[in-house]
């Protein structure tokens, strides 16, 4: 057995570097400016005038405070109700609601935005005025989102991915779903992805209708791809663990309620919401993937999803990391998996993770996946991909079958395999590949394996497990050169 030390090898990161904020310049001293007013920012080099500054949708006071309605209730809990009373209770509720919307109202007055050159300036704050500056050049995605209440009153949010942010840039809320729409495609012209113009009298490419989805509420630009039904979508949430034990859980909130003997209000409410917790995950899932469309506009790929909060989010083939394919184990049976992706550059910080433009397709079959795999990844067939497994005696480490574990080569692409209940598959082009690392546990270095590590720049990247010993520092060393071939061709 080798005693020799698993020291990782590294590989120069790839991608532009984050540039770090500008920060703010004051008014030149000749320019005085009055108590109270905005300092404004030069013009950058080589950038335009400097357009009026532009206000959000008048509405956004109200949404705000309609949020903030709901997070009141929220916090005050049933047991304050309880204590206090109803009448007391909704004196509290009104007064924090009307406090909520005056702050809102005071925040809407100060908040502007404009475009100067190539760059979005963002002002916001009454007693700690903030002025940002987001270059467009650093610009990852612009995405219109728009929840209940936004849909109801015909508004929209922007929310910015720049590269190395770690949350998302200058969310603007709420705008017109008109004049959100004209900001995106501004910003992203801008920003140098252009997309598809739309031609007067030339209508812009649909996605072809699905049998049991129902019809999108607007055109997707660009060449559509894939239209997941949304009948899929309902048997593939139940057919996961957590639909299987759902009814069990509803079970016991309700034995619980019965126990009890209460009928208050107090307690048909705790109920309630003991429930919707229950019920909130698979519920989430249906709603967040409902009409999900995939269409893909030059390098992009555009996603629109979602039934009570609808999302159109920009993925930029050039940033995708990996591709992961997931075969659930109930799914199987109807031969169905999902494709996400690793995006670099965008908010993985956030605890939100509906953030992230991870969906690549919620749901769908062998074929399918292989057809929007192979868009996202020119060259790769999912459906061709012969990976070798580790060696026997990895039946220490992996009784109930090493078959589930493999990993291989291929012209553009490090692939990997695991998982036994639920299989996975991790595909990584090599001009993504950060670093690589051969580490060994204590059982391994027993039995004369390793694991193989490819890093990416997203966090998560690929592993390759259990080889052995020798084939793993051969397989680190050959993705390291790999690697840098594909970074810099000859």
């Amino acid at each position: 057995m080798s005693d020799r030390p698993a020291e990782p090898s590294t590989v120069p990161p790839a991608g532009p570097t984050p540039h770090e904020p500008v920060p703010p310049v004051g008014a030149p001293p000749h320019e005085p400016v009055p108590p109270g007013a905005a300092v404004p920012w030069p013009a950058p080099p080589g950038g335009g005038e400097a357009e009026p500054r532009q206000r959000l949708h008048p509405l956004s006071p109200l949404l705000h405070g309609a949020k903030s309605l709901f997070v009141v209730i929220a916090g005050l809990s049933w047991s304050t109700l309880s204590r206090v009373g109803f009448g007391w209770f909704a004196a509290m509720v009104v007064v924090l609601a009307l406090g909520a919307t005056v702050l809102s109202v005071i925040s809407w007055y100060n908040t502007g935005y404009h475009v100067v050159g190539r760059e979005l300036r963002v002002y916001e704050g009454l007693l700690w005025r903030r002025t940002r500056a987001i270059p467009l050049e650093r610009l990852q995605a612009v995405e219109v989102v728009r929840p209940l209440l936004a849909q109801l009153t015909g508004l929209a949010e922007l929310r910015l991915e720049v590269v190395g942010g770690g949350k998302t840039e200058a969310p603007l809320a709420y705008l017109g779903v008109a004049d959100a729409a004209r900001l995106r495609e501004r910003l992203l012209a801008l920003a140098g992805r252009v997309t598809q113009p739309t031609v007067p009298g030339h209508a812009v490419p649909a996605v072809v209708p699905v049998p049991g989805a129902a019809a999108p509420p607007a055109t997707v630009p660009g060449r559509p791809l894939h239209a997941v039904r949304n009948q899929n979508l309902l048997v593939s949430q139940l057919l996961t663990p957590q639909a299987f034990l759902l009814p069990f859980g509803v079970a016991f909130v309700v034995v619980q309620f019965l126990t009890a003997g209460s009928w208050s209000f107090v307690a048909v409410a705790s109920t309630l919401t003991a429930m919707a917790g229950v019920l909130l995950q698979p519920v989430r899932r249906v709603l967040d993937d409902w009409n999900f469309r995939l269409a893909r506009d030059d390098g992009t790929l555009r996603v629109h999803n979602g039934l009570l909060e609808t999302r159109a989010q920009t993925v930029p083939l050039a940033r995708v990391q990996t591709v992961r394919a997931t075969w659930p184990l109930l799914w199987r049976v109807n031969g169905w998996l999902r494709l996400r992706l690793e995006v670099a550059g965008y908010s993985v910080a956030e605890a939100d993770d509906r953030n992230r433009p991870d969906r690549l397709l919620p749901v769908g079959d062998l074929p399918t996946a292989t057809m929007i795999v192979a868009e996202v990844l020119p060259g790769v067939r999912l459906d061709a991909l012969a990976l070798t497994p580790p060696p026997r005696r990895t039946r220490w480490l992996h009784p109930l079958g090493r078959a589930a574990f493999g990993a291989g080569l291929f012209d553009e692409v490090f692939v990997t395999r695991s998982g036994r209940l639920t299989q996975q598959l991790v595909i990584v082009p090599y001009a993504r590949i950060q670093s690589v690392r051969v580490v060994q546990g204590p059982l391994q270095r027993r039995l004369g394996l390793a694991s193989v590590h490819a890093d990416t720049a997203g966090g998560s990247g690929a592993t390759a497990q259990d080889r052995d010993l020798a084939e793993a520092w051969t397989l680190a060393a050959d993705l390291t050169a790999r690697a840098q071939t594909a970074r810099h061709p000859t």
